[in-house]
């Protein structure tokens, strides 16, 4: 695998791709530490190491701060990261399969290019308002729920905003809007001259760059700091114990991840003058975790956003008020609405972008056929039934995966930040991006004839003699995937560490 990464450098393409992500994600981590004019970063950087990163709970401004990669917590130019325009691109996802015209005008020469416009719009829209939002709270962080607990250090140390008024409103919206809209930019440019899905590229950055400081705040469990009123340290045994737990979540989840159903397609023989066609069998790969993320994402976005606004909204002084979004961030409430919702997203996913008649008439058109399936609607069935099931194993192991952290910080005592590397969208997104980086690179090494990343596994679904112009990717190998993992994310920390504090 080493020799791998290597060839990686000797095709000059391959080679410019990966040193231009490399360049992108160092402008990403230094905007990920420029602060916004008038607000004393000092403040909110205590608050953040001494509150939020310490205590119990899956706060709603923890994994705000989790995603753009710790700018929140420097009140930086790419605070609200690439979260607005995620948004705006589910938003007008879903319009796109509820509203006609919409649909229509996506099925048009030119339709996406025209979707993806007003995703820009409403991509400012969302970042005028959460700007706006931001700009208030950090006037007045003392009434805000988003920052309670912050009256203490402010108390110490001076006001969070020396100088409020329009003019730092002003300042602020327009730093925050212009930094998503940057990233926005740089992402694009990932995809178009990088390697890699830019704008998941850009949230995979932030995510890694808290892995030091996760790891950090598990080895202060075993070895708490001189001072720290921390109470009894807990067995070192521990510590090596989580990174065995850590390794075997995600062997776990790349294993789902990859994991499919081949259904195998048969092709009648076709005689056309004195040449006989098809007669040739191939297979559906049907994926167990089809819809990937997005179930988590939307119910995280569904239970996070409610609990978000009540914190920053003027009635997030009442008790009622401050009670509910309690619930919907912890709880027996939390935790039923989450499952139900990843059930629920996940067989919504699964009928938005699987359609099991469409395939079926594309199977009939070229002449196949399943084995023992009669060809149109009773494959179109046999399909739909069968996704049926796979998407309820996916939507188990999604669901499990959702609640590790939750679960490791209220059975372990794990703290916030750390807990989050043990599952949900922090890791599937991470495990995603790499996995489909590497395809990516992989790509360019066998195109250029150099093995590539898995050299013990076998080609799938053709034989050992068969070239790789073939068109067929290779067999699962976990324990491979894992050390790639491992390897990548190295790199990232490497990378981005001189901008950790």
């Amino acid at each position: 695998m080493l020799s791998a990464f290597a060839n990686c450098f000797k095709i000059p393409e391959l080679r410019q791709r990966i040193l231009f992500t490399l360049a992108v994600i160092v402008v990403i981590r230094i905007g990920a530490a420029i602060p916004v004019p008038g607000v004393n970063t000092a403040i909110l950087a205590h608050f953040f190491h001494s509150i939020i990163d310490t205590q119990s709970g899956n706060t709603v401004v923890g994994m705000f701060n989790l995603f753009s990669g710790g700018a929140l917590e420097n009140c930086a130019v790419f605070t609200l990261g690439i979260i607005p325009y995620i948004s705006a691109s589910i938003m007008l996802q879903l319009m796109t399969a509820v509203v006609p015209s919409l649909g229509k005008l996506a099925r048009e020469e030119g339709g996406r290019q025209k979707i993806t416009q007003y995703t820009r719009y409403a991509t400012i829209l969302i970042c005028l308002v959460q700007g706006y939002f931001y700009a208030k709270q950090f006037e007045s962080p003392e009434h805000s729920q988003l920052l309670a607990g912050i009256a203490a250090v402010t108390s110490q140390y001076g006001p969070l905003v020396p100088t409020p008024g329009l003019l730092f409103e002003f300042t602020t919206i327009t730093s925050l809007l212009t930094g998503t809209l940057l990233l926005m930019w740089l992402g694009e440019q990932i995809t178009d001259k990088g390697i890699g899905n830019g704008i998941s590229m850009v949230i995979t950055v932030n995510i890694v760059s808290r892995l030091p400081a996760a790891l950090l705040q598990g080895w202060q469990m075993i070895r708490p700091p001189a001072g720290s009123t921390a109470e009894q340290a807990v067995p070192v045994i521990a510590f090596p114990m989580m990174l065995v737990f850590l390794f075997a979540v995600i062997a776990g989840t790349i294993a789902i991840t990859q994991a499919q159903r081949k259904v195998t397609i048969q092709y009648a023989k076709q005689v056309r003058g004195n040449k006989v066609y098809g007669g040739q069998s191939s297979f559906l790969p049907l994926k167990v975790n089809y819809s990937g993320v997005m179930p988590i994402i939307f119910a995280q976005s569904i239970l996070l956003v409610p609990a978000f606004m009540i914190k920053i909204l003027p009635i997030s002084s009442s008790s009622w008020a401050s009670e509910l979004a309690d619930s919907l961030n912890r709880g027996t409430l939390y935790y039923v609405l989450y499952v139900s919702m990843i059930f629920f997203f996940s067989y919504f996913w699964v009928s938005f972008m699987f359609n099991p008649i469409q395939i079926a008439e594309d199977v009939k058109r070229n002449g196949g056929f399943i084995p023992g399936v009669r060809p149109g609607a009773p494959t179109a069935d046999f399909l739909e039934y069968t996704m049926t099931r796979l998407t309820l194993a996916g939507a188990i192991f999604l669901a499990v995966l959702a609640i590790l952290p939750s679960a490791a910080q209220h059975y372990a005592n794990v703290p916030q930040l750390t807990s989050q590397f043990f599952g949900g969208t922090s890791l599937l997104i991470m495990i995603g991006v790499m996995l489909d980086t590497m395809r990516q690179m992989e790509t360019y090494l066998l195109q250029r004839h150099y093995d590539g990343f898995l050299k013990k596994g076998r080609i799938r679904g053709r034989s050992a003699g068969s070239t790789p112009a073939q068109g067929q990717g290779h067999a699962v190998d976990s324990t491979s995937y894992v050390w790639l993992f491992v390897i990548i994310a190295i790199i990232f920390i490497v990378g981005i560490a001189f901008s950790l504090k």
